[in-house]
């Protein structure tokens, strides 16, 4: 991608037929999303680099490689505009396996669960594996570290005084996920990130689920370009009509495309031009079994969108959305070889993907050796905090024996929690989780070595009958979580994390029923994706064996940390008030019996 004068000069002669070009395509239909047309047209690549579309039998030479597209729809490179691929338990080459071959060959990301567990010296040992990989980062910088109000515990803090740095470096495009409250509660670091984007002319990429009205103009006027994150298409109707470029998320717990595409097959089909996709967090399983942006892309045109213009938004729309389609996003001389080999606009099955000018996938697997980096020992997973005890999860109360009124955690989804009032039992001076209220526990443990905060409190929703299940992948400050209605159990879970460098368990009756090791960053693994999805499908049955029904019971436990979106959410300082922006007692009141 970096451009010199000396290779400037060769790729204008390229472009203008003056030397052969490496490769050309020839005799597939071009999906001309710039135009919105598909007509027949070869394609002249030299080195990364797209120098003619159309007729190009002046870019060939003797040693010009051909390649025949007969049969296949030439479609650019999908870009996913939000994702937090540590989500997904793979590393970045891993993940690039994952998804490249199915047709994603760009991410819009912070990268920010790699800096949270080993700051700006980890990011750039992943930024250089980026550069290895087929897989494009554009990478934006996270507006700040930890994304908690009130702030939780990181192993780096990012500041505004960061900013003054990163952004100045080539691989940042932006400031990345900028939370509407930090906007509002006018955060010196937040808004010293937006000033410094705007000196250097770079977008704010926002997340202000459920705004509207006052509070949504209030956020506009920070300098926000766009959101990927709206719960009703009603909102993302409001984002637009007030200048917001609109990503649509469609993750493999949170189904919002059915909702959020209405705004454009309903409300207003102009709307089109300006809304994008994104994943935001995936898993492995669900990648290999329905894909990825190429699934979005099937699910919008199911919904009625027309082909053209769903591709459209998993391509052009996302690249002018961040300003980088002078780069990616269309078939087009000047722009990144990426080009993907479709069978159909409606099927939209990818069966051959270029990127960088080069086949690199083929039958959705990558078609060489792609090894991840030696990892040093900053992105090594130690967990530095104390082994625990059982009575490290026993919420202690003034009275022996009684009864206590509680304020449970109630999840309603991923990642909405909202109040629910239980009333549990005190014996022995300890309140007593209730399976038959399916009320458990939850704790999260500060595993930087900072402080040793450990925090208490009280959920319902996982309908958990025994035992506890924890990780030390807990975006967004990747502490370790752990849940469970066995106290026993849950210091098992932990310390079983501690002593094998992270990852995610489930234990029940003192045994460990299933591990995942996740030894990059204590987040992260360097395996193939088939063998972790392997393994998330056995952590979700073990999970399930504990008696929870829901569709991701890890995932949707290590989300608890989360505190962007209302109403309450449990970091290491205490289980939170995000209504209120306040740690809260999850014990109102108790009674002695």
């Amino acid at each position: 991608m970096e451009r010199t004068v000396d290779n400037l000069k060769v790729m204008i002669r390229a472009g203008r037929g003056r030397i052969p070009s490496h490769k050309v395509i020839k005799g597939g239909q071009l999906v001309n999303v710039m135009s919105s047309e598909v007509y027949q047209a070869d394609i002249a690549v030299y080195e990364d680099m797209i120098v003619a579309v159309g007729d190009v039998s002046d870019y060939i030479g003797p040693d010009t490689e051909i390649i025949d597209a007969t049969g296949y729809y030439l479609a650019p490179g999908m870009i996913d505009g939000h994702i937090h691929s540590e989500c997904s338990k793979l590393s970045i080459t891993s993940y690039a396996k994952a998804v490249v071959p199915r047709g994603t060959t760009s991410m819009i990301s912070g990268l920010d669960e790699y800096i949270s567990v080993s700051g700006l010296e980890g990011l750039k040992e992943v930024l250089a594996e980026v550069k290895q990989s087929p897989l494009k980062v554009f990478w934006g910088a996270p507006y700040k570290t930890p994304y908690t109000i009130p702030q939780s515990t990181v192993a780096y803090n990012f500041t505004k005084e960061t900013h003054q740095e990163v952004q100045k470096w080539p691989e940042c495009f932006g400031v990345w996920e900028t939370v509407r409250e930090f906007l509002q509660e006018e955060d010196e670091n937040t808004l010293g990130a937006i000033a410094e984007a705007f000196k250097n002319r770079l977008p704010v990429f926002g997340c202000a689920p459920m705004a509207m009205g006052n509070d949504l103009n209030g956020y506009l006027c920070g300098g926000v370009r766009l959101d990927h994150e709206s719960y009703t298409h009603e909102e993302v109707v409001e984002k637009m009509r007030k200048g917001m470029h609109m990503l649509i998320r469609e993750s493999c717990v949170t189904h919002f495309l059915a909702e959020n595409i209405r705004a454009v097959t309903e409300v207003n089909p102009a709307f089109a031009r300006r809304v994008s996709f994104c994943t935001d967090d995936v898993i492995a399983s669900d990648i290999l079994e329905e894909g990825h942006l190429d699934n979005v892309v099937r699910l919008a045109i199911k919904a009625g969108v027309e082909p053209m213009t769903a591709i459209q938004m998993a391509t052009i729309n996302s690249a002018e959305a961040y300003r980088i389609d002078h780069l990616v996003g269309s078939i087009c001389p000047g722009r990144i070889a990426d080009i993907l080999f479709v069978d159909g606009m409606e099927s939209f099955n990818v069966k051959k993907v270029m990127t960088n000018g080069k086949m690199v996938a083929e039958n959705h697997k990558i078609c060489y050796d792609l090894k991840a980096p030696e990892r040093s020992s900053v992105l090594k997973g130690e967990l530095k905090c104390k082994l625990t005890t059982k009575e490290d999860f026993e919420y202690k109360t003034s009275i022996q024996n009684g009864e206590a009124d509680v304020l449970a955690m109630d999840v309603k989804g991923p990642f909405v929690r909202k109040r629910r009032d239980v009333v549990l039992q005190i014996k022995d001076g300890i309140v007593i989780p209730d399976t038959e209220q399916d009320v458990a526990m939850v704790s999260v443990l500060e595993r930087f070595g900072k402080n040793g905060n450990k925090s208490l409190a009280f959920c319902s929703g996982w309908k958990l009958k025994k035992g506890a299940m924890a990780s030390s992948a807990a975006p967004d400050d990747n502490d370790i979580v752990v849940m469970g209605v066995n106290a026993e159990d849950m210091s098992i879970a932990v310390n079983h994390l501690i002593k094998n460098g992270g990852g995610q368990v489930v234990v029940a009756d003192g045994e460990i029923l299933e591990f995942l090791p996740l030894p990059v960053g204590g987040i992260v693994s360097d395996e193939e994706p088939e063998v972790i999805a392997a393994h998330e499908k056995k952590i979700d049955a073990a999970a399930r064996s504990l008696g929870s029904d829901l569709p991701n019971p890890m995932m949707y436990m290590f989300f608890l940390p989360i505190t962007a979106i209302p109403d309450y959410a449990i970091t290491d300082v205490g289980p939170v008030d995000y209504c209120n922006l306040t740690i809260f007692d999850p014990i109102l009141n108790v009674r002695e019996k």
